[in-house]
């Protein structure tokens, strides 16, 4: 990945805004390739097609490259992440960030951890001091409602960060850097090992409405849990057409026409 980095590779559209490279396809390549020589039974889901039905219960999520826009115009955030499924529930996930390096690996019922080191969520107690990250869909980002809760979770909070690949961000939370993430419409590879490693790490998951979270929820929702139930009032708010902080005005500048 790093030699497609160096190279400036460039990129095609898979949507109108939806960017794929030559590393996208690389990386998914070896990875279902390495799948299949060690768990030939496994299903396998992978965002750039690299789907297999398999014949046992257990699934592998694979985003071969979670941050391609970032990746493409060479800006360092952006990883590799993989997850894997038992029966329909999550027992394993690693998310790796080669510019660092850093490997998040996270085991059901073993613990969450980076580099070998265990990790745990914030102790942040309050909205008011907490550091948070969202992210924005590609398609129709004009369109999306995320805008409202950007705006008043920007206002809320120390800040809200937007780095453009949803798995370093669910890592974050689950070590601390972040104290919550929410967006919406992300898909099962995006999410799968970055829900496990925040609820090993001790944090809350949970849809931004309060309900239980799956893989094919429209949104999702986690943090540190102690400022979990704040968050939910403050998006019940917005949902409901309310908001605490109200959008600024625009106002022309001073001789203006």
């Amino acid at each position: 990945m790093a030699h497609y980095l160096e190279r400036k590779v460039g990129f095609e559209l898979k949507a109108d805004y939806d960017l794929v490279t030559a590393a996208d396809r690389a990386s998914e390549q070896l990875i279902v390739e390495r799948l299949r020589s060690h768990f030939p039974t496994h299903a396998i889901m992978a965002e750039e097609g690299g789907a297999y039905a398999g014949s046992s219960n257990f699934k592998w999520y694979v985003d071969p490259l979670d941050g391609t826009t970032n990746f493409a115009h060479g800006y360092p955030v952006f990883n590799v992440t993989i997850a894997l499924e038992q029966g329909g529930e999550l027992v394993a996930g690693v998310i790796y960030d080669p510019t660092r390096p850093e490997l998040f690996a996270a085991e059901c019922g073993g613990g969450a951890y980076l580099n070998n080191r265990r990790i745990r969520v914030s102790a942040v107690e309050r909205l008011n001091d907490a550091l948070t990250s969202t992210g924005f869909p590609s398609r129709k980002r004009h369109q999306n409602i995320n805008i409202h809760f950007y705006h008043q979770l920007a206002m809320a909070t120390h800040g809200v960060r937007r780095g453009g690949a949803a798995a370093l961000d669910f890592a974050y939370v689950a070590c601390g850097r972040l104290d919550a993430f929410w967006e919406f419409g992300l898909n099962p590879w995006d999410m799968a090992a970055g829900l496990l490693m925040v609820a090993e790490a001790g944090g809350a998951t949970s849809d931004m409405r309060g309900g239980s979270v799956t893989l094919q929820s429209p949104h999702v929702l986690v943090d540190n849990g102690l400022i979990h139930a704040e968050i939910l009032d403050l998006f019940g708010e917005i949902f409901q057409g309310r908001h605490r902080f109200p959008m600024p005005q625009i106002v022309a500048e001073a001789g203006g026409k």
